[in-house]
């Protein structure tokens, strides 16, 4: 799935409870029960952006919570600069008939479920 953020500096938070296995500025994956994980992407070939405009909220190797945040981040500055700032989410290790409760438009909270991973 694919998430179009706010147009505002604000926070990119874990999507599940776990380990943040990997963090770089401009993506992070979180490992949760079942050594399920989701990586999140922060914007569209932002990794050309080599760090500028995130600042890094937690450590890799941490127990974090979903909706903690971990990356800050300025998706308007990122669509100014001619990058899309739509972040993929993806659920890894996980087949299609095993995610169910997509939400599939409208606006969710940070740290709303998205999607159900059984």
């Amino acid at each position: 799935m694919a998430i179009d953020p706010r147009p505002a500096p604000g926070d990119a938070v874990s999507p599940i409870d776990g380990t943040l296995l990997k963090l770089h500025p401009h993506a992070f994956v979180v490992v949760g029960a079942g050594e399920r994980g989701v990586l999140v992407h922060l914007g569209i070939d932002t990794v050309q952006l080599e760090g500028r405009g995130f600042t890094l909220l937690a450590e890799e190797g941490a127990t974090v919570r979903a909706g903690q945040a971990l990356v800050r981040w300025d998706p308007a500055a990122v669509r100014d600069g001619g990058r899309s700032p739509v972040c993929p989410v993806v659920a890894l290790e996980a087949s299609a008939d095993a995610l169910s409760d997509l939400v599939d438009a409208g606006e969710v909270a940070a740290g709303a479920p998205v999607v159900t991973c059984a």
